[in-house]
C-alpha cells in the first residue's frame, strides 16, 4: 500500500484546517480552556468536553448550533507507558460539539467530508474503517450513506463502542474512524480489524460520542431531551497519519522536540531503543510541564502541584540516563514556546516564568537526585543478581531523601532489579497512620487548650480599633496566666486579659498586634499591654504585666492603645498594598503574596517569583509607590459581598478564607484604584501619609519565593540618616568628599586590580616559572606526562589558563590534573589533556568525577577536560594523591 496515495499536512495546517471547517458549518470556535478546569471534580482538563459539561447538563444553553475547539489536555493516570509510540501526557484534542443543534447524520456527514475532502485530509476511503456499537443500526446506515462499504463497517461491544459519565446519567454510543497504516502493520490473522490489539494496522484517529440516553437506576435509558454530539481527533494521531508516519512522536512538532534531546544527549534518533524512549519521555514531558506552568499551575507536593513536580522530575531524570548534565529543560520550553507560542500565546507570555521555576526546580531535584541515586546504588551493588529491593530500602529513599518510588523502579529495572512494592505500600500506610495518630493528639491538645475553652464560654471580642484607639468601660471577662484561668493578678505577675471589646487589633494577616494600657476605673490597677494575641474562637488576649493595682474579672477599664506606634503600623500596611500592586505592574500578574509583617519600624512582603528582582526593576516598583504617595489617594474602606468584592477585582490573597461580608480597601475612590484588597488590617487614611516608601533589601525566602523588607515616614527618614552618615564615614576615611567617594573606591580598586593581574600572570602565565616546575615534576606514563599540581588563589577560569600555558609550553603529549582553593575559600578541580594524551587511555571526565568526592563536591565532562567545584578545601592534597595513584596504576 503507498505513504504517498495522500497529501502531507503540517500540524499547524491540520489545526487550523478543523477548525475552519466547522466554523463555516455554523459552530462557533472556543479557544482551548486552561488545564486546570472549572469543574471541581477534575483535577486536570482531560478532554475537549470539560469545558461545555454546563451545556450537556442544560444549565446554559448555546445560540450556535454547536461548538469547535482545539483544546489543551493532559493525563497522566498511565503515565508508566508514557514513551511508548502512542501514549502522550501532553495533547492537543480536534472537537466538534452540539447540545441539540445539530444532529447524528450531520456529524457523521460532515467528519466523512473532513477526512476524504482534497480540500481538507483527502484521505483514502480505502484506507478508511468505520466501528460503531453492535446495537447501533442507524450510524451503520449513516456511514453507508456517505459512501463507506459495509465491509469497511465492524460493529464492536460496550467497552469499545459506548461512552457512559457514570453508572447513571448521560450515555449513548460511539463511532471510532479508524486508518489503514498497511498490511507490513499487521499481525496476519484472519481476524485482524479495527479494534485489533495484537498490531497496529488500524490506528483510531477520531471518536464521535453520540449522548442520546439518560441511564437510569433501573438500568433503563430514556432519549434525553436533546442528543448532543461530542468528538474528538487527537491532534497529534493524525499529524503522524497526515505526515506519513506511524506514531504519535513521529509527527513535527514532537519530532522537533525530540531533536532538542538529539542535540542535547548525542544519541540518534533510531539507534537505541532504550535512549528512543528517554528522549520520547523528555519531550512530552517537557511539553507539558511547559503549559502547565504557563496556566499557573506551581510545583508542590499535592495536587496538580505534584502531578507538574513529578513530571518534570521524570524529565530530568531521564535527561540524565542521555546523559545530559545540569539544567537543561529551559533548552526545551524556548523550542514548545517557538513551536506553539503564536497558538497558546499564555506560553509566550509566561515564558520567563515558566525557565525560571522549571530552572529552579532542576536545581534542587538534581541535589536530590545525586543523593538519592548514590544510596540507591549502593544498595543495588549489595545485592544478588535478579534480588528484590526491600520496600522498607526503598521507602527510606522516599522518605529521606524525596526520591520518587517510580523513578525508584526504573533505577532498579534497568539494573535487572524489581521492587517489593507490597512492603513499600505498607511502609506507606503506616506513615499515613502516624500522621492520622499525630493530627488525632493534636486536634485532642487544641480541644484541652484553655482558649478553646474560653471560646465555649464568651462571644468573640468584638474589634472597635478601626474608628477609636481608647474605649472606656471595656470589662474583664477572664485572666490567663501560665495556660491557666486565674482569678486575679498582682503587681508584677504577667497576665493575658480578656476583655468583652477592644480597641487593640490582635496580630493578623502579618500585622503585628497592638501595645499600649488597659487602666481600671479609679486606678484600681494598670496594665502595660506589650503584645496582643487572636485565640480560638475569636478571643483576643491582652497580652502585659501588672504595673500598678490589682485586677480581677469582672473589672471596667480604660483600653488605650500606643497611638503612634499604631500610625506607624497603619503606614506600613498600606504600604504593603501598594506594593503588592506595584510588583503585579512591573513583574507580573503571576505574583502573589505568600506571606507578610507589617511592624511599626519596617515592612516585610513575601511573593511567588521564580528569580531574583534586578535593581532595575525595585527600582521602578519603588517610584510606583512613591508616586501613589505623592499624590496624596485616600484610603477607602467598603463592607460588601465576598462575590460583589472580587466582582470589583480585589485582591483575595492566596489560600485564605473568606466570610460571606468582607472589607475592601482600595487607593483612591475610582472604579480602577491602584491598589484594591480584601484586607481585615488597620490603614492610612491617606497614602500621604506614609510620607516616603525606601526598599532596603530584596532575598529568596524559597522555592519560586522572594523577600522584600521596604521602610515608610519615620523608617525611611531614618534609614536615610542611617545611610548619609555611613557615606559620611566612608569619605572621612577615604579622605575626600563623599560626592568623591565613588570615584576615589574606583581608583583604590583598579590598583588592587593591577596587583591581582600581576600575581595572576606570576601563577599562570607560559614564562612563568611555577609553569616549568610544574612541567618539570611531571608524572612520566608510557605514553604521555601528567602535571599533577596545586595553584592556590585562582578561580576556575585560572585552572585552564594554568592549563594553556602547559600545553603551549610542553614538548610531547600532556595531561594535567590542577586543583586551587579560591580566593572565597571553595574548590576548583580541573583535569585536561591534549588528543595524544587522549588517545594514549587519559579520560578527564572519569578521572574528575572520581576525585570531586575528596573536595565535597561533583562534576563531570568530556574526555579531554572536565571541571569540579567542592567546598572542602581540606581535601584538595587527597583528591591530587588519589589522582596520582589512580594514573600510576592504569600505567
Amino acid at each position: 500500500m503507498s505513504t504517498a496515495d495522500y497529501k502531507t499536512m503540517t500540524t499547524a495546517q491540520i489545526r487550523e484546517d478543523f477548525l475552519s471547517f466547522f466554523e463555516s458549518k455554523g459552530c462557533k470556535l472556543y479557544p482551548s480552556s486552561s488545564l486546570v478546569p472549572d469543574d471541581p471534580s477534575l483535577l486536570l482538563t482531560n478532554a475537549g468536553m470539560n469545558q461545555f459539561k454546563e451545556y450537556y447538563q442544560g444549565i446554559k444553553t448555546m445560540a450556535e448550533i454547536g461548538a469547535c475547539s482545539c483544546q489543551k489536555c493532559l493525563r497522566t493516570n498511565d503515565i508508566d507507558n508514557i514513551g511508548d509510540a502512542t501514549h502522550l501526557s501532553f495533547f492537543e484534542m480536534l472537537g466538534n460539539f452540539s447540545f441539540g443543534g445539530y444532529s447524528k447524520a450531520d456529524a457523521i456527514a460532515w467528519a466523512y467530508d473532513f477526512i476524504t475532502n482534497p480540500d481538507h485530509l483527502g484521505l483514502p476511503p480505502e484506507r478508511l474503517y468505520m466501528t460503531v456499537f453492535e446495537d447501533d443500526d442507524e450510524a451503520i446506515e449513516l456511514w453507508h450513506e456517505q459512501g463507506v462499504p459495509y465491509d469497511h463497517i465492524s460493529r464492536l461491544g460496550a467497552d469499545d463502542n459506548f461512552w457512559a459519565a457514570g453508572p447513571t446519567g448521560p450515555c449513548g454510543p460511539c463511532s471510532e474512524i479508524y486508518f489503514d497504516q498497511g498490511e507490513e502493520f499487521g499481525c496476519g490473522k484472519p481476524t485482524c480489524g479495527p479494534g485489533c490489539d495484537d498490531c497496529n494496522r488500524f490506528l483510531e484517529f477520531w471518536n464521535l460520542v453520540f449522548t442520546q440516553y439518560d441511564r437510569q437506576e433501573d438500568g433503563s435509558m430514556p432519549e434525553l431531551p436533546h442528543r448532543n454530539i461530542d468528538t474528538g481527533m487527537g491532534l497529534e494521531r493524525i499529524a503522524a497519519i497526515m505526515q506519513h508516519k506511524s506514531t504519535n512522536y513521529d509527527g513535527d512538532l514532537l519530532q522537533s522536540l525530540i531533536g532538542v534531546g538529539v542535540r542535547l544527549s548525542g544519541h540518534a534518533y533510531g539507534d537505541n531503543p532504550s535512549a528512543d524512549r528517554s528522549l520520547r519521555i523528555v519531550a512530552d514531558h517537557a511539553r507539558a510541564v511547559t503549559f502547565m506552568i504557563g496556566d499557573g499551575i506551581l510545583p508542590s507536593n499535592e495536587g496538580r502541584g505534584y502531578v507538574l513536580r513529578r513530571l518534570l522530575r521524570r524529565a530530568v531524570y531521564h535527561g540524565r540516563l542521555l546523559g545530559i548534565e545540569g539544567a537543561f529543560l529551559s533548552e526545551y520550553i524556548g523550542e514548545v514556546v517557538r513551536l506553539m507560542g503564536d497558538t497558546y500565546p499564555e506560553i509566550q507570555e509566561n515564558r520567563a516564568l515558566i525557565e525560571g521555576i522549571v530552572h529552579a526546580e532542576e536545581e534542587r531535584f538534581i541535589s536530590t537526585l545525586d543523593a538519592g541515586e548514590k544510596n540507591l546504588l549502593d544498595e543495588l551493588h549489595a545485592l544478588e543478581a535478579g534480588a528484590q529491593l526491600s520496600g522498607e530500602v526503598a521507602f527510606r529513599l522516599h522518605d529521606t531523601y524525596g526520591f520518587p518510588i517510580d523513578l525508584t523502579r526504573e533505577i532498579c529495572a534497568t539494573s535487572g532489579h524489581e521492587v517489593d512494592m507490597d512492603a513499600f505500600n505498607r511502609e506507606m500506610e503506616a506513615q499515613r497512620e502516624r500522621a492520622r495518630a499525630n493530627a488525632n493528639r493534636d486536634a485532642w491538645g487544641a480541644a484541652n487548650d484553655v482558649w478553646v475553652a474560653l471560646s465555649d464560654s464568651y462571644p468573640a471580642t468584638e474589634f472597635c480599633g478601626y474608628d477609636t484607639n481608647e474605649l472606656d468601660g471595656a470589662k474583664v471577662l477572664a485572666l490567663v496566666s501560665d495556660s491557666q484561668v486565674v482569678d486575679g493578678a498582682s503587681v508584677g505577675e504577667e497576665v493575658s486579659v480578656v476583655l468583652d471589646r477592644t480597641p487593640f487589633y490582635a496580630e493578623m494577616g502579618g500585622q503585628v498586634g497592638d501595645t499600649g494600657v488597659l487602666e481600671g476605673i479609679g486606678g484600681a490597677f494598670k496594665i502595660e499591654v506589650r503584645d496582643t494575641k487572636l485565640h480560638a474562637g475569636g478571643i483576643v488576649a491582652h497580652e502585659g504585666v501588672v504595673v500598678q493595682g490589682t485586677v480581677g474579672p469582672g473589672a471596667l477599664c480604660v483600653a488605650a492603645i500606643d497611638v503612634h506606634r499604631r500610625e506607624l503600623i497603619r503606614r506600613n500596611h498600606t504600604a504593603t498594598h501598594l506594593l503588592d500592586a506595584a510588583l503585579k505592574r512591573v513583574l507580573g500578574e503571576h505574583i502573589s503574596q505568600a506571606g507578610s509583617l507589617v511592624a511599626p519600624d519596617r515592612l516585610r512582603f513575601d511573593f511567588t517569583h521564580f528569580e531574583a528582582v534586578t535593581a532595575a526593576e525595585l527600582a521602578e516598583i519603588e517610584k510606583l509607590v512613591n508616586e501613589e504617595i505623592f499624590a496624596a489617594e485616600p484610603i477607602v474602606t467598603q463592607i460588601m459581598g465576598i462575590e460583589e468584592a472580587k466582582a470589583s477585582g480585589a485582591v483575595a490573597l492566596f489560600g485564605e478564607k473568606y466570610g460571606d461580608v468582607v472589607r475592601v480597601v482600595s487607593t483612591g475612590e475610582s472604579d480602577m484604584p491602584f491598589s484594591r484588597e480584601l484586607c481585615g488590617g488597620t490603614h492610612a487614611h491617606s497614602t500621604a501619609e506614609l510620607g516616603l516608601f525606601k526598599i532596603i533589601s530584596e532575598s529568596s525566602v524559597g522555592s519560586n519565593a522572594r523577600r522584600i523588607e521596604a521602610v515608610t515616614s519615620e523608617g525611611a527618614l531614618a534609614y536615610i540618616s542611617e545611610r548619609l552618615t555611613l557615606l559620611d564615614e566612608v569619605a572621612t576615611r577615604l579622605k575626600c568628599r563623599p560626592e568623591d567617594a565613588p570615584a576615589r573606591v574606583d581608583a583604590l580598586h583598579d590598583q588592587a586590580r593591577t596587583a591581582e593581574k600581576k600575581l595572576h600572570e606570576a601563577l599562570t602565565g607560559a614564562n612563568s616559572g611555577g609553569i616549568e616546575e610544574a612541567l618539570a615534576s611531571a608524572i612520566k606514563l608510557a605514553d604521555y606526562d601528567c602535571v599533577v599540581v596545586r595553584r592556590d588563589g585562582l578561580d576556575a577560569k585560572g585552572l585552564r589558563e594554568v592549563w594553556d600555558a602547559i600545553r603551549d609550553k610542553a614538548t610531547g603529549p600532556i595531561a594535567c590534573v590542577l586543583a586551587t582553593k579560591t580566593p572565597e575559600g571553595k574548590v576548583a578541580l580541573l583535569a585536561a589533556a591534549d588528543n595524544k594524551a587522549v588517545d594514549a587511555g587519559f579520560a578527564a571526565g572519569k578521572l574528575i568525577k572520581e576525585l570531586a568526592g575528596y573536595v565535597g563536591g561533583r562534576g563531570g565532562g568530556r574526555p579531554n577536560m572536565a571541571q569540579a567545584g567542592g567546598a572542602n578545601a581540606q581535601g584538595i592534597d587527597e583528591a591530587l594523591a588519589a589522582a596520582r595513584s589512580a594514573l600510576t596504576q592504569d600505567c
